[in-house]
């Protein structure tokens, strides 16, 4: 039986972005909106996204080439393609950016009419939602134009069963968002609402942050993908790179 799966799949969220740094700013000024100057979709990586990239390429480049990433995929978002492209250029990757699989299914979560509001903000301008959002929940709650996690979590699985159809033995490296880590969580490992929000209360996805799965033969009928590591901010810290987690711009509506 062909394998399904990829031999690895390192699921990365971007580094820092300009945006992260803008939410601080508003959130330390008591702002109701962020100032990103633009489209989240355009926000580019900060100075120090661009360490934290480069560090994690180095952490890749110090594995056997047979042993690196050999397939990327990535959020269309300007954040995530420069993470993939310094990643891919300091790790010594066997692919070629210009093969590089941008998929829009990877895209940060949409947050509609909360988009660049602070919690403050949405408090102000939008009672309504944190109301409905504080009864059904993250997991369920979908402000007006934007998504839910469950709606993040529909367009992850026909995600999946691309990378099951065209990548099954590869090694795969997926860079994206914070949400989509987590939903990807959610999907690989069949967890409930619950653990999954446990998790998420544990603490943010770090910037640059790796959570690596690696086949194995003997789960399920089939074989499936399994957790070695969440989380894993190691190879920043080995070359003196600040960790972050904070929330993308819109931090509001996560």
């Amino acid at each position: 039986m062909q394998q399904r799966w990829p031999d690895r799949l390192w699921v990365v969220r971007h580094g820092e972005s300009s945006g992260n740094v803008a939410r601080d700013a508003a959130d330390l000024a008591g702002h109701t909106h962020i100032d990103i100057g633009g489209r989240d979709v355009d926000v580019p990586l900060s100075e120090l996204g661009r360490r934290q990239s480069a560090a994690l390429g180095h952490w890749f480049a110090a594995m056997p080439a047979g042993a690196r990433p050999d397939v990327v995929l990535s959020s269309p978002y300007r954040r995530a393609r420069q993470t993939a492209v310094l990643v891919q250029e300091a790790g010594r990757l066997p692919v070629d950016a210009r093969d590089f699989v941008l998929d829009e299914r990877l895209r940060e979560k949409e947050f509609g009419i909360l988009d660049r509001l602070t919690r403050h903000g949405i408090a102000h301008h939008h009672p309504d939602q944190a109301e409905m959002r504080r009864i059904l929940g993250k997991f369920y709650h979908r402000a007006p134009g934007g998504e839910s996690w469950c709606d993040v979590i529909l367009r992850l699985r026909s995600a999946l069963d691309t990378i099951s159809l065209h990548h099954g033995g590869s090694r795969v490296l997926l860079v994206a968002h914070q949400v989509v880590v987590l939903c990807l969580r959610y999907l690989l490992e069949g967890l409930t609402e619950e653990e999954v929000l446990a998790i998420d209360r544990e603490g943010d996805v770090a910037n640059c942050g790796v959570t690596e799965y690696g086949f194995d033969a003997g789960r399920g009928h089939a074989g499936g993908l399994v957790l070695r590591r969440y989380n894993f901010v190691a190879p920043l810290q080995a070359e003196g790179a600040d960790v972050t987690a904070e929330p993308d711009a819109p931090i509001g509506a996560r």
